[in-house]
């Protein structure tokens, strides 16, 4: 018999970074689920990933305490910043303050379809063109200008 599902937490931790403080110490803790047992797998499952990229996830608390969870790619203006070599560090960059106005950066069609074939299985397409235009268009709106 399948266990009963009591909620899904959803939360963005940096890859290799899990630990008990929040956001994630409070979120798991609140439902009664093991934090130090998720810190543990969570930092095993991206230890060969990037250092500190954001990694979405989705916790599935069932009703015995225990859990699940399933890791998503990082966002698309993580990559997106990336690409343009604005500076990511202790302090994030951001995009553009008047978007569509002015450009802060450029990345180039094939940087977006690198990122959209890393992308695609977490986007909400069925094509690498589509997959490409939603990119490009999450990069205007950072303020960032598509060439080539």
């Amino acid at each position: 018999m399948a266990k009963k599902i009591t909620g899904y937490i959803k939360l963005q931790v940096p890859a290799g970074a899990a630990n008990p403080s929040p956001p994630i110490g409070p979120a798991l803790g609140q439902r009664g689920l093991n934090i130090m047992e998720f810190c543990k797998a969570f930092n095993a499952r991206t230890a060969q990933m990037e250092k500190g990229a954001p990694i979405p996830v989705v916790i599935t608390a069932y009703q015995d305490r225990s859990f699940t969870f399933e890791m998503r790619q990082p966002p698309v203006s993580f990559f997106l910043k990336k690409a343009a070599n604005l500076k990511l560090g202790k302090k994030p960059a951001s995009g553009a303050k008047t978007p569509g106005r002015g450009f802060v950066g450029k990345v180039t069609r094939e940087q977006v379809r690198e990122i959209a074939e890393k992308k695609i299985v977490d986007l909400n397409c069925d094509t690498m063109e589509a997959a490409m235009k939603m990119i490009e268009g999450s990069a205007r709106s950072m303020g960032l200008q598509v060439v080539g």
